[in-house]
């Protein structure tokens, strides 16, 4: 079982927004070779929102092509929030019923043997009463342009994935075309071989007869 790796949220204090909420977000890339399982969490208070979006993607070139983790978040209380099998993306969001810590998990122990990589963003909404937050225009200007930032960010992560995943898919197939092609050449050449030889010994049988 693999170790826990914990992310959890600055505090309040130091980023609440000029709103009753403010949101954070943070963008990951994570390794899984086969049979492996990675697990984070997230310390939440009750009525604090979350969402993680993830991408499956393989580097490696030739891969089986095969995509597919499971995935599931868990509750404080150890019951399934979500609980996924067999998906290459996804985008979940959810709203804390209790306080405590939410653990996600990816989870490459049944599906295939190649090494895959999953980028995965979560993004949270703490609430933060109104008394507490604080009122300068600029720095509600400054979360709000983070914020966007933050999101173009997210979403080149995703289509650098996407993209490699796309390639690799490319590169595969021209390669089982080219050896598919090398092989009928071979294949052909050898049956012209055998036709050569088997007309000149039919004719050299003719003659003894």
């Amino acid at each position: 079982r693999q170790p826990l790796s914990t992310m959890l949220f600055p505090s309040i204090a130091a980023l609440a927004a000029a709103t009753s909420f403010f949101s954070l977000a943070a963008s990951h890339n994570i390794q899984m070779k086969a049979h492996q399982r990675e697990c984070f969490h997230e310390a939440l208070h009750k009525d604090d929102k979350m969402t993680v979006t993830f991408q499956v993607g393989d580097r490696e070139f030739g891969g089986s092509g095969n995509l597919e983790i499971d995935f599931w978040i868990e509750t404080p209380s150890r019951s399934y929030q979500i609980h996924e099998r067999g998906v290459s993306s996804g985008d979940h969001s959810f709203t804390a019923t209790e306080d405590g810590k939410y653990t996600y998990c990816f989870n490459n122990e049944y599906w295939g043997a190649n090494t895959k990589e999953v980028s995965f963003n979560v993004h949270g909404i703490v609430y933060v009463p109104e008394s507490e937050a604080p009122q300068d225009p600029l720095e509600k200007e400054v979360r709000q342009m983070s914020e966007l930032v933050s999101q173009v960010k997210d979403e080149q992560s995703y289509i650098v994935v996407r993209e490699r995943t796309h390639r690799n898919t490319a590169e595969s197939t021209n390669s089982r075309i080219k050896w598919w092609s090398i092989f009928q050449l071979c294949f052909l050449t050898g049956q012209g071989f055998f036709q050569v030889w088997w007309l000149k010994r039919f004719f050299e049988v003719k003659r003894v007869v």
